[in-house]
């Protein structure tokens, strides 16, 4: 026998259902972390994924007890419930998100091997410019350059998102979506180093802001007959770093040449503690890479047997301390080792006795101190406003964005 549910009672479940259905894609929306996706597919760590198994479960619990218990007490608790648990999830949402590092056999390869680390970056969400509380330096006054259309299409290192996301901040239009992902309409661009110079060699980019290419992207811009221009905006410092309890803080040049070589395998050649050294790289062609074998110079890299991390964030990770990884050695470049990544656990070294800070960038003093710079195909039919745009950035106002997001002007 069938049993009729009176009309009040029919509202009542289905605004139940669909309470708990918006609850649903809430929880999926964020656990996947869809509205970050313009830049990579990334996955939560294991706690933020069990956290929000727990919430979505307690949440459907409570809707089921209120649909079943007629009684204001639950009713109360479970609005009190929903509001910090949707709190929590969009916290969670815009939280940065960390990539899955290896896997336990991985792990244990470490001993004898040369790790290799892959380019893609952080969460960079922060970063995006116009973005309510960005972390993008900024202008006390309007920009006196202003590019209203025909913008330029921006690509670069992950390194340098930072500066020349505030470069667009204060020079674009703010009625434009700068990362939509439809092909035509997206100007601004985060695909790091090596495929940077891919998008400026096909004509997909009219500017990208990195370092000097190796010699094999050099050679591919001659033999397609392109003149590519380079123009220095700012400098950086190339860091090595280690684990925070690692008890070295200096190495030397010939140091570092006997590590990424092979020829120096354990700490305790170097007087620190007994421990085979892990020397990690990043694959061929991404900046940090290229840097690293104008250090080697005509010394041969020891060659990477195996890649277990995906990440430059990933580098850090690592040698910050995860699982067995203590006596690791990474690099990277100071701003981002030290502010866009934040990782209390690893320390950088100083070189030859010195620190890399901004005094010994400026002075020249710190051995590792490169130029990066703004680059594009001088070519009859580039975009017009590319040499304006980039002697605004020499100017005082675009250097004061390049020292402000932490860089030391060119100037």
């Amino acid at each position: 026998m069938i049993r009729k549910m009176s009309v009040k009672t029919i509202i009542k479940r289905t605004i139940s259902v669909i309470f708990g259905l918006g609850i649903t894609v809430l929880f999926l929306f964020f656990l996947f972390n869809f509205h970050n996706l313009v830049f990579s597919y990334q996955i939560i760590s294991v706690s933020e994924f069990v956290t929000a198994c727990i919430m979505y479960v307690v949440g459907i619990l409570f809707l089921i007890l209120r649909t079943k218990i007629k009684n204001k007490l639950v009713s109360l608790l479970s609005l009190l419930f929903f509001v910090p648990v949707i709190c929590m999830m969009i916290g969670m949402g815009n939280a940065e998100r960390k990539y899955v590092i290896g896997t336990e056999d991985a792990e244990h390869e470490y001993v004898e091997r040369i790790q290799t680390v892959s380019e893609y970056g952080p969460n960079y969400t922060s970063y995006r410019p116009f973005l309510y509380n960005n972390k993008l330096a900024k202008l006390d006054e309007i920009s006196k350059f202003k590019i209203i259309d025909n913008l330029p299409i921006l690509d670069g290192a992950t390194a340098f998102f930072p500066v020349y996301a505030a470069f667009v901040e204060a020079v674009y239009p703010l009625a434009f979506n700068y990362m939509s992902r439809t092909e035509g309409n997206r100007v601004l661009y985060l695909n790091g180093t090596a495929f940077a110079y891919d998008f400026l060699l096909e004509g997909k980019a009219d500017i990208i802001f990195c370092l000097e290419p190796s010699q094999e992207q050099l050679q591919q811009f001659y033999d397609n007959n392109i003149n590519i221009k380079f123009v220095p905006i700012g400098k950086e410092t190339f860091v090595f770093f280690v684990n925070i309890e690692n008890p070295l803080n200096n190495l030397t040049v010939e140091d570092i040449q006997g590590i990424y070589s092979g020829r120096i395998t354990n700490w305790i050649n170097l007087n620190g503690q007994d421990g085979d050294i892990i020397a990690y790289q990043r694959r061929k062609n991404s900046g940090s890479q290229t840097i690293l074998e104008k250090i080697m110079g005509d010394i041969p890299i020891a060659e990477p047997l195996m890649e277990v991390v995906e990440t430059m964030a990933g580098m850090i990770d690592v040698v910050a301390g995860y699982k067995n990884f203590n006596n690791a050695i990474g690099y990277s470049f100071r701003i981002y080792s030290t502010e866009m990544v934040e990782n209390n656990q690893i320390k950088l070294l100083s070189i030859n006795g010195i620190y890399p800070s901004a005094e010994t960038i400026q002075n020249n003093s710190y051995p590792f101190t490169v130029d990066f710079y703004a680059i594009y195909n001088d070519t009859e039919k580039k975009n017009e406003n590319i040499e304006p745009f980039i002697e605004w950035i020499l100017s005082e106002q675009g250097q004061t964005l390049v020292s402000r997001t932490g860089y030391v002007p060119i100037n």
